[in-house]
């Protein structure tokens, strides 16, 4: 891993990793149309009133979709992602795929990823990798958004109403382009990646072009990873879980990536 991306990493929050995934494209397109066709207890629509199109999203299927399975605990995969953390080890937190069909207005709103979960640290990464071709639709995220002193409110998708009951503690969502936010945002082929913080600022435009925009992200925890208890019940949620604050993620629910 070249030092000039993992320093760009850590001033930025985010980054841009041409073909990292692309050994990967077929494995990662029949999982999303297996995810599609049978959708886990934690899949949704989401869409607004008056939205055209379809968004949908689903988590946590790696460990019923083997074609999932092999890519987050392939130890190529892993092993930039130790780079970039700075870790002397990776532990897999979970899968996402976000899918907006051609014509979907709904854009998915700004936000941090780290508030909604149970887990802090600074050593933290994932990877967003298109499977399709995109331009307009492609991850826009905010440069040194993780780097804030305080954390973004984290809200519901569709209604926009705050996810936990202690709204004080957060600042709200900012508007990027109308506050003049330095905004990464790069065209990319299938198979690339970008690489963003737990912390980062992040969202996407609307699909309103007539190709699909199917999209594949995996989470990884780096050494600093623990248990960190929230105001609510988190998302993912993890139900029964059984761990308290200041402990490692368990190691049966959250595996440790081999990097050999």
């Amino acid at each position: 891993m070249y030092q000039r991306v993992i320093q760009d990493y850590a001033r930025d929050g985010a980054v841009l990793i041409k073909g990292l995934f692309a050994p990967f494209l077929g494995q990662l397109r029949e999982g999303v149309e297996r995810n599609m066709v049978e959708p886990g207890p934690y899949a949704a629509e989401n869409l607004r009133p008056g939205d055209t199109g379809r968004f949908f999203d689903d988590y946590c299927n790696w460990a019923r979709i083997p074609e999932f399975a092999a890519v987050v605990m392939d130890p190529r995969i892993a092993g930039v992602a130790a780079a970039l953390m700075q870790s002397r080890s990776v532990q897999l937190f979970h899968d996402h795929v976000l899918v907006k069909e051609p014509g979907t207005s709904a854009a998915t709103p700004w936000h941090q990823d780290s508030p909604y979960y149970f887990v802090e640290g600074q050593q933290n990464l994932s990877f967003w990798v298109p499977l399709d071709p995109v331009s307009d639709a492609t991850l826009r995220c905010v440069a040194g958004s993780h780097l804030w002193d305080r954390p973004v409110r984290p809200t519901r998708w569709v209604s926009e109403q705050s996810f936990y009951p202690d709204a004080e503690h957060y600042r709200p969502v900012p508007d990027p382009d109308a506050d003049g936010m330095h905004i990464l945002e790069w065209p990319m082929e299938p198979g690339d990646a970008i690489a963003f913080h737990f912390s980062t600022l992040h969202g996407a435009r609307g699909n309103v072009g007539a190709s699909r925009r199917r999209a594949f992200s995996v989470r990884y925890l780096g050494d600093d990873a623990r248990f960190v208890e929230r105001p609510d019940r988190t998302s993912p949620p993890f139900p029964g879980h059984g761990m308290v604050n200041g402990q490692r993620l368990r190691e049966d629910w959250f595996p440790t990536v081999s990097l050999a």
